[in-house]
């Protein structure tokens, strides 16, 4: 059984930084495609960040220069580095593993950016 847990939300005034990290139970992520993606109240899902299998990484278009995601494949997590953080950042994360048709979610973790 896939087990992720998201970790490392919290309050953080705009302009600082916080980094999320994706933990896995009971398989490699180094294994899978793992994103990071996040919804915001009322509003749709979203990709922020993807990194596949050989380590290529993938941003959505506005977050490029303030987000990077990365891989431990020693301790089996992925990170989000988030700077800048604007209050439009605000949202529930979460973390999801995809090889082939499966796809895994983790529960999400609330990052709230106050202005």
């Amino acid at each position: 059984q896939v087990q992720l847990v998201e970790s490392g939300g919290g309050l953080v005034q705009a302009g600082g930084s916080l980094r999320l990290s994706c933990a896995a139970a009971g398989t490699r992520l180094a294994a899978l495609t793992v994103g990071w993606y996040r919804q915001a109240p009322g509003k749709q899902r979203d990709m922020v960040a993807v990194i596949n299998q050989g380590g290529t990484t993938n941003y959505a278009e506005p977050l490029k220069g303030r987000f990077t995601i990365s891989r431990d494949n020693v301790e089996n997590t992925v990170y989000l580095q988030m700077n800048s953080l604007k209050p439009e950042d605000t949202a529930v994360y979460y973390c999801n593993a995809h090889l082939g048709a499966y796809d895994f979610w983790g529960q999400g973790t609330q990052v709230t950016v106050s202005s």
